[in-house]
């Protein structure tokens, strides 16, 4: 079977581009480089912030996200994945702006909580205040019948400093921060816990935490790959 081409909707930031490309090319079954998907990457690092436009404290990134899904698919994307969790906020009115799939990234993570780790009921997310308030977490695992742990405010503003630090190019204090905010999500009877934020992964990993930690990231490109391979329908 023919292999379908992936769309990278990126830049959001550059180094979780990278991370989520990086995880595409590792789950690809492949034995030489001819057997490895076409991946065609846009990485806009100029897109508006989008916590900031769903607090209302910024630009709108709508306009920009569906001009480069258009794009993605007039270069030949088939299927289009996008490694930030925030802007899927407007997963809505980038999908209806292409007629290629736009898989959703926490629809796959809930999926896959429920696939590896079926005894876990309640879910603890590391992500950003946007993603949090505006409750895509909270409604992609209650579909699944899961519930949603947020950081307690305080934890939830270092959350944030280090999601932006990992955007800096820092790392240690990001790791302290995130690793200090999953024990607090475990604290408050987290099953596991979500890297829901594409910067998360790269400043922390499955050892820090004490529970089942889910890579959003991961999750999307495992996605990506069965859907690309033939082995998936898109959801």
């Amino acid at each position: 079977m023919r292999r379908k081409a992936v769309g990278i909707l990126g830049g959001m930031g550059p180094e979780a581009t990278a991370d989520l490309f990086s995880k595409i090319v590792r789950s690809t079954p492949a034995r030489r480089d001819q057997d490895h998907l076409r991946v065609i990457v846009d990485s806009l690092p100029q897109i508006p912030d989008r916590t900031a436009a769903i607090l209302g404290q910024g630009e709108s990134p709508g306009p920009v996200l569906r001009a480069a899904a258009r794009r993605l698919e007039s270069w030949g994307a088939e299927v289009i994945v996008i490694p930030c969790n925030t802007a899927h906020y407007y997963h809505g009115d980038i999908a209806a702006a292409v007629s290629v799939p736009v898989l959703h990234i926490m629809e796959q993570t809930a999926r896959a909580i429920t696939s590896a780790h079926p005894e876990v009921r309640k879910v603890g997310i590391l992500a950003s205040t946007g993603t949090l308030n505006a409750g895509l977490y909270r409604r992609a695992l209650e579909a699944v019948g899961l519930t949603e742990l947020c950081p307690p405010p305080d934890v939830q503003e270092d959350v944030m400093a280090a999601i932006y630090g990992v955007k800096a190019g820092e790392y240690d204090r990001p790791h302290r921060l995130l690793a200090a905010a999953a024990a607090r999500l475990v604290q408050l009877g987290a099953g596991a816990v979500v890297a829901g934020c594409t910067e998360v992964p790269i400043a922390l990993s499955e050892a820090d935490v004490t529970v089942p930690f889910v890579d959003a990231t991961l999750a999307l490109a495992r996605a990506a790959v069965r859907y690309a391979i033939g082995e998936d329908e898109p959801r």
